[in-house]
């Protein structure tokens, strides 16, 4: 850290860390959390009971998510059928969809399947939580869980995820590994749900990312025309009440490395958060559009596949198949940065 606190602390806390909860009042009550510091100004609130997914994050004062109105709810294992997904979605930094359908309610003749999956109504069992502790010269710190999307005699899908971070610098690091634990081979979709909000996305910010794209919407599109300024955050839009929304799919473009980079910047504000990803882990990237009146989002959502359904994607050839005891290991990072 940059500042000089050799021999001025006693408690590690003071500087920030991992701190553990249970919330006792509205929507929410009974669901575990976890509010992480990084002593940056970046600070986040993790859902245990949500397949640790992130709801709130800040920087200094400034909110970096969009949170719908019921914000976090208990997990409903239940509220798989349909839309059902929608009444539960809280929004927040990351809402993991998955692990086996990602995009709207669909039916074949291998099952049917609800909006988005499972997993974020699954609660995690905690495996470690590691504090940073400068005195001893560890900075890094984390907190382990697994989340598992089970059924007996059906499949088994082990979601393995360790968020961590390093006192004194602004960023949230993911790694995730989802494996089959059952005995017959099981599809398999993931896409990172992340969604910004006010004032991080206000007007006039940009929304970065590039590569080839198609709009979801096809001819019908309003935003997604080439030549239109899609890449910068409108006013609040009258035809996006209700389910009024755009969508944009894309094949992100990665450096040498492999690493594909999307994010929103703010001039405004004077801050960007960059969202980093290996693009072949996670080959595709979503731009969800939203200008609501009181709902006012845009998403960026890397994933093994677009959110088109395990149907459509079983029809492409672009399903994944896991095989038993088959993993597959995903990386994601949040950067702030003031420049």
């Amino acid at each position: 850290m940059k500042e000089n606190w050799h021999n001025k602390i006693g408690n590690p806390a003071q500087l920030g860390g991992i701190e553990t909860s249970v919330l006792d009042n509205g929507l929410g009550r009974g669901t575990r959390i976890a509010w992480i510091n990084t002593g940056t100004g970046l600070r986040y609130k993790v859902v245990l009971d949500r397949a640790m997914d992130i709801v709130d994050a800040f920087y200094n004062q400034h909110s970096l998510a969009w949170l719908s109105h019921s914000g976090i709810t208990p997990p409903r294992p239940f509220s798989d059928q349909g839309i059902d997904w929608l009444r539960t979605f809280g929004g927040g930094l990351l809402t993991t969809c998955g692990l086996s359908n990602v995009g709207g309610p669909n039916q074949d003749e291998y099952g049917e399947r609800g909006l988005h999956g499972k997993i974020s109504n699954v609660p995690a069992e905690i495996i470690s939580i590691i504090q940073p502790d400068p005195q001893r010269g560890q900075m890094e710190m984390s907190i382990t869980g697994r989340i598992l999307e089970t059924t007996v005699f059906g499949p088994t899908l082990e979601l393995h995820r360790t968020i961590s971070g390093r006192l004194g610098e602004p960023f949230i690091q993911i790694r995730d590994e989802v494996t089959n634990r059952g005995n017959t081979t099981v599809p398999h979709m993931l896409l990172y749900h992340l969604n910004f909000g006010y004032p991080l996305v206000d007007e006039g910010a940009k929304i970065t990312w590039q590569g080839e794209w198609k709009a979801r919407e096809g001819d019908d599109t309003k935003i997604f025309l080439e030549g239109s300024d899609y890449r910068t955050c409108p006013a609040p839009l009258d035809d996006h009440a209700g389910t009024g929304e755009e969508a944009a799919f894309i094949q992100p473009e990665a450096d040498e490395q492999g690493i594909a980079r999307c994010g929103i910047e703010n001039s405004r504000l004077g801050i960007a958060l960059e969202v980093s990803f290996n693009k072949n882990q996670l080959p595709w990237l979503t731009n969800w559009q939203h200008w609501g009146k009181g709902e006012y989002v845009t998403g960026l959502e890397p994933g093994t596949n677009p959110p088109i359904g395990q149907k459509n994607a079983r029809a492409q050839n672009q399903l994944i198949m896991l095989e038993p005891g088959e993993s597959r290991k995903y990386d994601l990072k949040f950067e702030v940065s003031e420049n």
